[in-house]
């Protein structure tokens, strides 16, 4: 009976990130707007990267990447949370929890991965031109591509596997909108402190490992660019680092407030705002970031529009 009792729970109920009231419906409006955006605008980013003869570079090959990214990061908890909210029915099955974790894993530890990987890019691009092309060929490319991809995947299935093994005997109910670990974790009736450590400590190693390479990075390119004697020259060189500096500035700080708070001063509803911001607001502001600062994607755009415009 008590091992029946330990393994009892195989779905789960979300407490959600709103109530039905009208303040509520409101912030739920507005997130849709949000994901929208993100979607229109990261579709929108791969569709001229992918079409423009002019972005075939591994600097827009890395964007295509970071907005795939985002779009399955969005995917995995809008239309979810959407539906719970419509249908009042925030239920989710063990294996969907487990499914939610690894995509959201994935996505965050890939996209901490390729804004290093990026960084490299643009470190090889600055303080190394002319072995620029050799340094960073096609092939070489898409062998980080795929080294992101399976050391985000690893990383995320390891955790999935942990979590989905766990007895859960205590509530079933998850106060957060979608599946994270350290939300699942609480509901565990295992002994779960060594695994808790391992957390932590991969967690830490995700974070601060790829920011040192891109800090080095950083580094390198302002003490080359400092050393330039054309100011235009140093004028382009940190225009085409200035979007991805705000990116990393972005989900660093997202990330470490989210991830490095000690559990003391954690609160659920401080939980549900960061991951809104996280997992919502910056997929929809990656595309407007590099957009709005990149003179090409806004030439092929305005290209585009007097097109659609000349034909109506």
């Amino acid at each position: 009976m008590d091992k029946m009792n330990r393994t009892s729970w195989t779905e789960f109920v979300f407490l959600g990130l709103l109530n039905h009231t009208t303040t509520h419906t409101i912030f739920f409006g507005a997130l849709l707007v949000a994901f929208f955006i993100a979607l229109f605008g990261n579709c929108l980013f791969l569709l001229l990267i992918q079409t423009g003869s002019d972005f075939q570079t591994p600097m827009y090959f890395f964007l295509s990447q970071l907005s795939f990214m985002d779009i399955c990061q969005i995917f995995t908890i809008v239309p979810k949370m959407s539906m719970d909210f419509l249908t009042k029915k925030n239920v989710i099955s063990l294996a969907g929890c487990g499914i939610q974790i690894f995509f959201t894993l994935t996505m965050g530890g890939g996209e901490c991965l390729l804004l290093t990987v990026m960084s490299y890019d643009r470190y090889v691009a600055i303080c190394k031109p002319l072995q620029y092309p050799v340094l960073m060929t096609r092939k070489i490319c898409l062998v980080l591509s795929a080294g992101v991809w399976i050391g985000a995947s690893f990383h995320a299935l390891i955790h999935t596997i942990s979590i989905i093994r766990l007895s859960f005997c205590k509530s079933n109910v998850i106060n957060q909108f979608f599946c994270t670990v350290p939300s699942v974790l609480k509901l565990s009736c295992s002994e779960t402190s060594t695994y808790e450590k391992g957390l932590f400590l991969t967690g830490l190693v995700m974070l601060l490992s790829p920011f040192s390479v891109i800090l080095a990075s950083y580094v390198s390119i302002l003490l080359t660019v400092l050393g330039m004697k054309s100011i235009e020259g140093r004028r382009k060189a940190f225009g085409t680092c200035i979007s991805h500096l705000c990116v990393v500035g972005i989900f660093y700080g997202a990330a470490s407030f989210k991830y490095m708070r000690p559990g003391s001063y954690r609160t659920p509803r401080q939980d549900k705002i960061v991951s809104v911001f996280c997992d919502v607001v910056t997929p929809m502001l990656n595309p407007l970031i590099y957009s709005l600062r990149n003179r090409d994607i806004l030439a092929v755009l305005r290209k585009w529009l007097g097109k659609c415009g000349s034909h109506t």
